[in-house]
C-alpha cells in the first residue's frame, strides 16, 4: 500500500473534515475550531480551496444532508470546553455564484456531535452534548445529554432529550448494521447504541454495550469473521487506542497500540485499498497518524502502521475514488488541513 501526502493549506486549530457531494462533484470540507475559516476543495484535483464561511469557527461536526447536492449541518461556536453555552448547528446551502448560505437552526449549549440517520427515506438527527453546565475547565458535574428530532428541512430543528447523564459525552460513530443506521455514542459510563425510530411516531431505542469509561469508538470487521471489531480511546482524550473483539459474549481486548500518551482523538473503521482497517492518530506524545490492519490471519495479529509522525490529528475521513482511496486528515497540531493519498 502506497501512502503520499499533500498538504492542501495551513488552517488554523484544524479540526473538523468531512467529504460530499457539491453540485455533483465531490468535495473535501475542513473547518477550525478557533476563530478561523471552512474551507472546500472540490475534487479530482482538490488544487484550490474555495470559501465556505469566513467564521465563526468552532466546528466540532460537519454532517452531509441526504438526497440534497451539498447541503449540510455543522455546529459552530464550540470554542473550548468550559465556555461552550453558545454553541449552535447550522444549516449549509450552496448557492448558483459559488458561496454558501448559512442559517442557524439549533442553539443548545455544549453541542458537540452531531449526525443524521436515515430511515426509509426519513432522516433523524441525533446531538450530543459534551455537558450541560461548566463553572471551569475542570467541572464535569454536570453531565451531557443525547437529543433527538425528525429532520425535516432547512428550517428550526425540533429536538428532544432521548438520555441524560453521560458525562464526557465526547464520542461519536455511525454504524450500518443490516441495513439499519444506527449511532454509537461515547461517554465515562460507556458506550451507547442509539436507534432511530422505525416507523414515522415510533420510539428511539438506546442500548448500553460497554461499561468503562470511552472517549471515542468506531468498529469495522477487521478480520473478515462477519463479526463486527471496536477501536477505541480511553479515557476521556485518553492515553489508549485499543481493539475489541467480542469472543464468548464478551469484550477481549486484542490491540493496544504501543504508544501510551494522553489525546488520542482519531479513531475511524474503513477499508484502505480494500483492506479493512482501523485508522487512528493522537495529539500528544509523537503525535502520529496510523492504521491498524491484520499481520496474519491464523492466529490473529494486528499491527499498527505508521502514515505519518508530528501532525497532532483531531479527526479524519476516508474518501474512496476510482483506483485511490484518500485520507482527509485535520491535523490540529500543526495546523495542516492534509490529504493523504492511498494507492
Amino acid at each position: 500500500m502506497k501512502i503520499t501526502k499533500r498538504v492542501l493549506t495551513n488552517l488554523n486549530s484544524c479540526y473538523a473534515v468531512n467529504s460530499m457531494q457539491i453540485n455533483g462533484i465531490p468535495n473535501i470540507l475542513l473547518a477550525s475550531e478557533s476563530e478561523a475559516p471552512c474551507l472546500a476543495w472540490a475534487g479530482p484535483d482538490y488544487d484550490s480551496p474555495r470559501m465556505v464561511w469566513e467564521g465563526p469557527g468552532g466546528v466540532m461536526s460537519i454532517v452531509p444532508i441526504p438526497g440534497t447536492d451539498g447541503e449540510f449541518l455543522a455546529v459552530q461556536k464550540f470554542f473550548s470546553m468550559d465556555v461552550q453555552e453558545i454553541a449552535k448547528v447550522v444549516h449549509v446551502r450552496p448557492l448558483s455564484n459559488g458561496q454558501f448560505e448559512v442559517t442557524d437552526i439549533l442553539q443548545l449549549p455544549y453541542i458537540h456531535r452531531i449526525d443524521l440517520l436515515t430511515v426509509n427515506g426519513r432522516h433523524y438527527f441525533i446531538g450530543c452534548t459534551l455537558s450541560t453546565h461548566k463553572e471551569s475547565l475542570a467541572d464535569w458535574s454536570h453531565p451531557g445529554q443525547l437529543w433527538v428530532g425528525e429532520y425535516t428541512g432547512p428550517g428550526p430543528l425540533a429536538i428532544r432529550l432521548l438520555k441524560d447523564g453521560l458525562t464526557k459525552n465526547h464520542g461519536y460513530s455511525r454504524l450500518v448494521r443490516d441495513g439499519v443506521m444506527l449511532g454509537l455514542v461515547t461517554c465515562e459510563e460507556g458506550a451507547f447504541e442509539v436507534t432511530p425510530p422505525a416507523v414515522p411516531g415510533g420510539e428511539w431505542s438506546v442500548a448500553q454495550f460497554m461499561d468503562w469509561p470511552i472517549s471515542d469508538i468506531s468498529c469495522i470487521d477487521i478480520d473478515g469473521d462477519g463479526e463486527l471489531e471496536f477501536a477505541t480511546i480511553e479515557s476521556f482524550h485518553g492515553s489508549y487506542f485499543r481493539i475489541y473483539k467480542k469472543i464468548a459474549g464478551k469484550f477481549v481486548m486484542i490491540f493496544e497500540h504501543p504508544e501510551v500518551t494522553e489525546f488520542y482523538h482519531v479513531v475511524v473503521g474503513a477499508t484502505l485499498a480494500g483492506r479493512p482497517v482501523f485508522i487512528g492518530g493522537c495529539r500528544r506524545g509523537k503525535q502520529q497518524l496510523f492504521y491498524v490492519a491484520p499481520s496474519s490471519d491464523k492466529p490473529l495479529r494486528l499491527e499498527a502502521v505508521l502514515i505519518d509522525e508530528g501532525v497532532g490529528p483531531s479527526n479524519a475521513c476516508v474518501v474512496h475514488e476510482n483506483g485511490r482511496d484518500i485520507i482527509a486528515v485535520a491535523n490540529r497540531e500543526t495546523n495542516e488541513a492534509a490529504l493523504y493519498f492511498v494507492e
